[in-house]
């Protein structure tokens, strides 16, 4: 059994046991979680499909951790204008193992 949900602005297609590394909620490790933005709901051939969202349909997970992306370096640069920046970033995420999908 499969799922498709909307969370931090992106949609994820999620099975039971799995871990995902979403955008950070906020939630303690080892709190649960229940996402209620459902799309798609799949068991083999048997497909439900929301219009855009699945009445009643949830994903329940717990928290992992939470953690930083790796380092992402931004720069700016114009040749022959002594113009150059220079900074990085760090996406902080949330890992969220799925319990269930009802």
């Amino acid at each position: 059994m499969y799922a498709v949900i909307a969370t931090g602005g992106k949609q994820y297609r999620v099975e039971q046991g799995q871990v995902l590394r979403i955008e950070k909620l906020e939630a303690e490790p080892g709190a649960t979680v229940t996402f209620d933005k459902v799309l798609l709901v799949g068991n083999g051939s048997d497909v439900k499909v929301g219009a855009p969202l699945l009445p009643g349909a949830t994903v329940t997970g717990t928290v992992e951790r939470h953690g930083k992306a790796a380092k992402v370096s931004i720069v700016k640069f114009r040749r022959r204008k002594h113009y150059l920046r220079m900074k990085n970033h760090r996406q902080p995420f949330t890992e969220v193992k799925v319990t269930a999908i009802g």
